[in-house]
């Protein structure tokens, strides 16, 4: 099966091997002439990003960068970016990385036209509604993980450094308006880089489909998601240049961004204040946390997970499914627990009370109170 395609689910993606050559064609789609390419520190001078603003260069749109990104973007990082992007008088954002420069690329375009503070866009209630549409500029996505998924998202993730507290600011226009989603620009993502990434797509697939909420289409998304985690990440993991795994995983990225707009949960819920305090890495973060979240949730999520034990071939139900699960995170080398992960003297007060104003709470089947949210946390430490 040749693994190409143009799909404009949830927007226009253009998916496969080679296709950063298109990036003048998906500027010019987007009404984009003079982008900034936003991206963080570590992807800055690797060949993939001097690529494409070489790509750039030869089309007449430029070559220029803003990498001060930061692991777990904050408003800082938004206020230097808003500062370059306005004095170069760009007109576009190419969003380039994994979800740090995604998100904060992302957030730039938005902000740019904005008069009030980026936290009174904080995705609660209409917040959204305040934003003057008029103001926020076009973006461009070019993920290079397979995990987050923030190129189909309409949000960024954005850390307020003075209450170390993950934020998500959203508008339905920050949904970029061309993607291009090449298989290739992952290949050299290392081995904990792969595993990380992938298991974050995994956990917005379980969460999304164990999220009370009505969403057949994402429920559906959720599922096959599932499915292509678990026949290609240990493939990816194992050898990093099969493109075929690779191109599989970053199909499963998106579907699992798209997915959660059913909702996501504790996994998230904890994993947010967890990165946001101690500066761990998203996705791991979640594998770690996945675990203790599926017994948490068992009251009400055994029957949907006995489903999808019996759709990826894993037997045994919802106790084959958990076993799958921690075995998959054995095998890709992730920590049991927080402590393993780097996590020392946690304050755990503090992480259930963050926990707790997480807007993923919302999609957790089962609710979420002080008393067993500090229970899961003391199961993962």
């Amino acid at each position: 099966m040749k693994l190409v395609g143009n799909w404009s689910y949830p927007t226009a993606i253009r998916f496969g091997a080679g296709r950063i050559a298109e990036i003048a064609e998906a500027c010019a789609a987007a009404g984009i002439t003079k982008p900034l390419l936003v991206t963080d520190k570590g992807l800055a001078n690797l060949p993939v990003t001097q690529t494409t603003l070489d790509l750039m260069e030869a089309a007449g749109l430029g070559r220029a960068m803003f990498s001060d990104v930061d692991p777990n973007p904050n408003e800082r990082n938004v206020a230097a970016g808003l500062e370059v992007y306005r004095e170069g008088g760009f007109d576009g954002v190419i969003a380039f990385g994994g979800g740090s420069g995604l998100d904060l690329g992302k957030v730039l375009a938005f902000m740019v036209g904005q008069t009030r503070p980026l936290w009174d866009f904080e995705d609660i209630g209409d917040w959204w509604t305040r934003a003057d549409p008029a103001g926020i500029h076009p973006i461009v996505a070019v993920p290079t993980t397979a995990g987050t998924g923030s190129e189909v998202g309409r949000a960024g993730v954005i850390t307020n450094s003075e209450s170390h507290e993950k934020k998500i600011i959203f508008h339905p226009k920050m949904l970029p308006l061309q993607v291009i989603c090449d298989p290739e620009l992952t290949v050299g993502m290392p081995k904990i880089i792969t595993a990380g990434t992938g298991l974050d797509a995994f956990a917005h697939c379980v969460e999304a489909y164990c999220s009370p909420h009505y969403h057949p289409m994402s429920q559906g998304m959720a599922l096959e998601g599932m499915r292509l985690v678990k026949e290609y990440l240990p493939r990816a993991y194992a050898d990093g240049s099969d493109l075929e795994a690779r191109a599989h995983m970053m199909s499963a990225a998106a579907m699992g961004a798209t997915a959660f707009q059913k909702g996501l949960g504790a996994i998230h819920a904890m994993s947010h204040p967890i990165g946001a305090h101690h500066h761990t890495h998203h996705g791991t973060t979640n594998a770690v946390c996945m675990p203790a979240v599926l017994q948490f949730n068992r009251p009400a999520a055994e029957g949907v997970l006995t489903q999808a034990a019996a759709y990826l071939g894993i037997e045994g139900g919802f106790d084959g499914f958990c076993a799958y699960v921690d075995g998959l995170n054995a095998s890709l080398g992730i920590p049991r627990t927080l402590s393993e992960l780097g996590v020392r003297n946690p304050d755990l007060d503090t992480l259930v009370r963050d926990a707790l104003n997480d807007p993923s709470t919302g999609g957790n089947p089962v609710e979420m109170t002080s008393a067993n949210t500090r229970k899961l946390f003391e199961a993962v430490v």
